[in-house]
Parts: C-alpha cells; structure tokens; sequence
C-alpha cells in the first residue's frame, strides 16, 4: 500500500534518447536518467545534487513529463503519471509547476509580467472575470509592486524576472514544484533573497519543492533532504544534516569537500578531495558501478556489480558494495577483507 505520506513516488524512471547519427547512421543511446527510485513528501524539500552533466535537469523534466520517460513510473498524490493522456497530463499540471534555471530565457520577451503571470490563470479557467487583480496579488506575494504589470522582462533585473518566474508558477496553486537550478543565473546577494522567498510560500502555502542545484551551501539551506545523483543515478539519500555530517560515499564526501569554509582555520586544515578524471559518457557509461572509474577505493568487483541503493543507517542509503556488501553479488567476507571506507 502506498505511503500516504509521499506526494511523489518515482520507481525505476529511466530517460533514454538517441544522439547523433546523421548522413551516416551511427546514433547511440544517452542514458540521461538509468534506473531512479525516490519518493518525496508532502511538504518537504528534497535537494538534488550533483555535477553537470549528471542528469538531475533531465529528471526533474521527467517528473512532469516535460521530458517523456522511457520507462518506469511517476505517482502523484496516488496517480500514475506516466499512464495519463496528454489531455489529462495537461489537467494535472495544474497541480505540478518548475521553476526554471533561466529567468532571462524563460520569459516571453514580448508578454508583459501581467500577461505572463496571467497566462496559466486564464489557461486553467482560475480567474473570476479579469486575472489582473490575482496577478496583482501574486506580484506582491514575490516582492514585486503591481505597478510594474505592463511592464516587459527586458525591463526588470534578473532577481526581479526569477520572482516573475515564481509568481507564474504559483498562479494556479500548485501542491509540488520543481525548482531547477533557480539561483544558479543570480549575484550571491540576489540568491540569498530568492531561497528566503521559497521557504517563505513553502511554509505559508505547503508546498513541496523538489531542489535542483549543484551549489551546496544552496542546498544544505533550503532542503529537508538530499539526494546524490551521479550519471543518471542515485548514489545517496540522507536527512540533510546527517550526509554533510557524515557522508558515505567516496562522490558525495568529494562534494561537500569542495564546499569552503566560512572558519578560515578550519578551512586551512581540512582535506579536499579530488576526483581524477572527468565525468564519463552517458553515453558509454562504465559497468558496475558508474563512480568506479574515478573511486580511489574502488576494487575489481565495482567494474561488474550495480550496486543497489541500500538503507546502510537508520534514513540514510547508499549504493556503494564496499559499504554494504549486501549490495553485491559477491562474497561479503571478501569485499570486507579490503577494508571499510574510511
């Protein structure tokens, strides 16, 4: 029986798409999302983690089907997502909203804030006679003075468009929001304003945020949770206090290493780590487990076994055989006889 407790429950969601080929043929398969499993609660935020490239954008797309998966299942609130017409796919995004990266790219240069705002106020039939006084209200629920409504995005500031961008996300009173990347585009000042904003609507009007940064500190901020994506996969998911605390994956501890220290003594003692190498390829990812390439405790094993995303603490999971030898299709004395990672 599903959990009650989880607004959105993602089993196995995989997000497959062909690249290149051209006069010549020769296309091969980008496994941008391979095999995700996660739920979200209601009311939480879940921050989403990881290094370019990884696949955190293309999963939070996949979650509203802005991106169609190629397999597995998205439930919302009990309902299948991925079995939904297009027609009723369309019905439940009223429910389901983004925030996008850009907020120069976003918007429509030739809509004024009013009509932007206003658009899926009028697209879901939410306005009783003219949307102008809820955009009004809308506008100065993000900050922004209504006297700006027939203004165009061109003439406001990349804070003051991100708060357009959240204001339009907010019109039709959505339950769950993906935030991808919102603060990443913004000065350092700016951002600290915009993720103040979203814990603010998030405890005035208890929504659920999945978090989509590769900014850390931006994450150890705003999320309940954190969940650790490496080339299409989960590699870890914790409370948020316990995976800064103690991290077990050897990726998610080179993560937070590279995150400075406002203590300038703490700072000038504590190790970072650096990962060899880059990234791999979806596109050839290795076998096994993806991270083996770069792991500096990686054993023969890890070239061959997928490991599973295992609760190894108490609300703290990790895919990784030498910690949970479980994991493995091999004999736990011997992955433990190489030694724990420390």
């Amino acid at each position: 029986m599903p959990n009650s407790d989880n607004l959105i429950t993602i089993d196995d969601l995989q997000v497959h798409y062909r690249s290149g080929g051209g006069l010549f043929g020769g296309s091969k398969t980008v496994k941008a999302v391979d095999g995700v499993s996660l739920e979200i609660k209601k009311g939480e935020t879940l921050g989403l983690v990881g290094e370019s490239g990884c696949g955190k954008s293309t999963l939070g797309r996949a979650i509203l089907r802005l991106t169609e998966p190629t397999s597995g299942s998205v439930t919302f609130d009990g309902k299948d997502l991925s079995a939904l017409s297009n027609d009723a796919m369309r019905e439940q995004r009223r429910h389901l909203q983004m925030i996008f990266q850009d907020p120069y790219a976003s918007l429509n240069p030739r809509m004024t804030v009013g009509q932007i705002i206003g658009e899926p106020i009028r697209t879901f039939g939410l306005a009783n006679g003219s949307p102008d006084r809820r955009v009004s209200e809308l506008m100065e629920t993000v900050g922004l003075s209504p006297r700006f409504i027939k203004r165009y995005p061109h003439e406001f500031s990349g804070g003051q468009r991100q708060r357009i961008g959240i204001a339009r996300a907010l019109a039709v009173d959505p339950d769950f929001i993906v935030a991808d990347e919102p603060i990443s585009a913004l000065d350092v000042s700016i951002q600290a304003q915009i993720m103040n904003l979203m814990q603010k609507l998030q405890s005035e009007k208890g929504l659920t945020y999945l978090f989509i940064s590769h900014d850390l500190r931006a994450v150890r901020h705003l999320s309940d949770r954190v969940a650790v994506m490496y080339l299409g996969r989960i590699v870890e998911l914790a409370d948020g206090r316990d995976i800064y605390a103690d991290p077990l994956m050897p990726y998610t501890k080179a993560l937070i290493s590279a995150v400075p220290v406002p203590d300038p003594a703490i700072e000038a003692k504590r190790e970072r780590i650096i990962l060899k190498g880059d990234v791999p390829s979806p596109i050839d990812p290795p076998a096994g487990c993806h991270f083996h390439t770069r792991c500096r405790y990686a054993i023969p094993e890890c070239k061959t076994v997928v490991p599973r995303l295992v609760e190894i603490k108490p609300r703290h999971f990790a895919a990784c055989i030498r910690i949970n030898a479980e994991c493995a299709d091999i004999d736990a004395n011997e992955v433990n006889s190489r030694g724990a990672i420390q």
